[in-house]
């Protein structure tokens, strides 16, 4: 991103129609822009698509822009939007919250599992989990562990309270937690199966080379063997 005094030149030049000077703020936001909207949408030619498209927005209301709030909250803010009316359109059938019940293993901010996993980005596996939660609670998540936003921003961005982003993100990170552990057991159960199906080949086989070994003596001290 851009340093604040160079955005703000940058857009008292847009504002007086200087295009030149918004394609400098696009350089400078094309990528959180872009990586917000694939996080929100799983997809990264539609996050691409809804990046141009945010970007478009942003240009034609640029006057409609408060310039005592910051640049890039209102900036996010316009592409959070424009992602959640995609996945309205998408009519997709969430996870429901009531159908994830909390686990009370989770109830400290110190050492948080999902936290963890967002910050390390673990690939595939925090895509998947992420898909599971609603987007408004999808969303707070994203701009707290993936931007930096502090709540103050992400209220502005999503247009509610800072109360309602903390409850937000309480809620996700419980629903992120809960899908991890049930993960986890069912890892945990698929390897308990995997190792209890490896014990039964070893004793077949086993049972077989013994089997095998005894014919084998049976044959030797058979009547054939006697007349020799």
């Amino acid at each position: 991103m851009s340093n604040p005094e160079q955005e703000q030149v940058w857009l008292k030049q847009a504002l007086a129609g200087d295009t030149s000077a918004f394609g400098k703020l696009v350089d400078a936001y094309q990528t959180p822009v872009y990586n917000l909207a694939y996080r929100l949408l799983g997809n990264a030619g539609e996050a691409e698509e809804a990046a141009q498209e945010t970007f478009l927005k942003a240009y034609t209301h640029l006057r409609t822009y408060d310039q005592t709030r910051k640049f890039s909250t209102w900036l996010l803010s316009i592409a959070s939007h424009h992602c959640i009316d995609r996945l309205r359109r998408r009519r997709f059938t969430w996870l429901s919250m009531d159908d994830n019940p909390m686990l009370a293993w989770l109830t400290t901010d110190h050492g948080r599992p999902e936290e963890s996993a967002l910050r390390t980005e673990a690939g595939d596996e925090v895509r998947d989990l992420l898909d599971r939660l609603d987007p408004p609670y999808r969303l707070p998540l994203i701009l707290r562990y993936w931007h930096d936003l502090s709540y103050e921003e992400i209220a502005a961005t999503m247009g509610i309270t800072e109360a309602a982003v903390k409850s937000r993100l309480h809620r996700a990170r419980h629903q992120m937690a809960d899908a991890m552990a049930q993960r986890e057991t069912v890892r945990l159960a698929r390897a308990i199966t995997a190792r209890h199906n490896a014990g039964i080949i070893m004793l077949q086989r086993g049972h077989y080379d013994d089997t095998h070994s005894h014919r084998t003596v049976l044959v030797g001290v058979g009547p054939a063997a006697a007349n020799r």
